[in-house]
């Protein structure tokens, strides 16, 4: 598909719930961090401040990675 930006989102195969599996890896190494999952939202708010947004499947709310761990993920530029 190529570069993802905030006018491709809708092109996205969303599941019966809105979400869509996000792999985390490190830009460096490529190693796979973690796997987690977003909807529109947390997808559009990673893409607009450059940090990853999730959506908690458990708590049925946006998360922000490293909101209380101090550990934030940072995307890449450009994307």
């Amino acid at each position: 598909m190529g570069a993802l930006s905030r006018a491709n989102v809708d092109s996205l195969a969303f599941d019966e719930r809105g979400l869509i599996p996000a792999i985390v890896q490190d830009a460096d190494t490529g190693e796979v961090l973690m796997l987690a999952y977003m909807n529109r939202e947390s997808l559009n708010l990673t893409l607009k401040r450059g940090e990853t947004w999730f959506w908690s499947r458990s708590r049925q709310s946006l998360w922000h990675k490293g909101e209380t761990s101090g550990n934030t993920q940072r995307m890449p530029m450009p994307w």
